[in-house]
């Protein structure tokens, strides 16, 4: 079964975060496995494998790639090697997780499956009591985030419909534009497809910002053609 390493959700429910405080994996089988990750593939990674090395990982994987790219093959196939009682190492947090609510999503993940989580340069290891407590305690403010930025969010739509602010998308054709469009309309010369190409706009643009064509049955949608010049017949003609 392959591991995902999205967050399956925006929260965790209070059961998942029950769960980060859970003694997990039950029974640790002391294989380290290590991931090690840099931005760009101009970056080494000497550094970072030799400390997973030195923590005694017995298999290394390693991305070059930015933090900010969901799909990295070498974590994907780290997360698929790890079986139960096993423990993932990184060097630090942040190459793991694109964010706060990423590593608690993919911590979350590993303790479901029995594996622990180490972080070499925080010191944070699920497997004892503190090292779940730390990570409890990320949920928490993760949440907490959330829903500031939500209601962050909700104020200020609020906010700006009290002003009268228009929201979403905007108009296709400004009040100006209309106006002169019902101008050139009341020209009795005038066609909706000459008028739709002068303002930029399509003829369907033009019978929804001007309702009252539908009502009336609308002008005439296509330029009426040119009158053709008269050729005056011949002396042979008129005979």
């Amino acid at each position: 079964m392959t591991a995902s390493t999205e967050p399956s959700s925006g929260a965790l429910s209070p059961r998942q975060a029950d769960d980060l405080l859970a003694a997990e994996p039950a029974v640790l089988t002391g294989a380290l496995i290590g991931y090690a990750r840099v931005s760009t593939k101009d970056q080494i990674l000497d550094r970072q494998t030799a400390a997973l090395e030195a923590a005694g990982c017995i298999r290394i994987f390693a991305d070059k790639e930015s933090g900010r790219n969901a799909d990295r093959e070498e974590l994907r196939k780290a997360l698929d090697y790890l079986r139960p009682g096993d423990t993932l190492v990184v060097p630090s947090l942040d190459r793991l997780g694109r964010s706060l609510q990423d590593l608690i999503a993919i911590v979350a993940g590993l303790r479901k499956r029995g594996v622990g989580f180490r972080s070499l340069k925080e010191a944070l290891d699920t497997t004892t009591p503190g090292g779940r407590l730390v990570f409890h305690v990320f949920a928490a403010l993760a949440e907490f985030i959330r829903e500031l930025i939500v209601e962050g969010t909700l104020e200020g739509l609020a906010a700006a419909r009290a002003r009268g602010q228009r929201l979403g998308r905007p108009p296709a054709m400004t009040r100006e534009q209309i106006r002169h469009a019902r101008a050139l309309l009341a020209q009795p010369d005038a066609t909706i497809a000459s008028i739709a190409r002068l303002i930029g706009v399509s003829r369907s643009t033009i019978y929804k910002y001007v309702p009252e064509l539908k009502a009336d049955g609308g002008l005439q949608s296509v330029d009426a053609p040119e009158p053709q010049p008269q050729i005056e017949a011949g002396p042979e003609a008129q005979a």
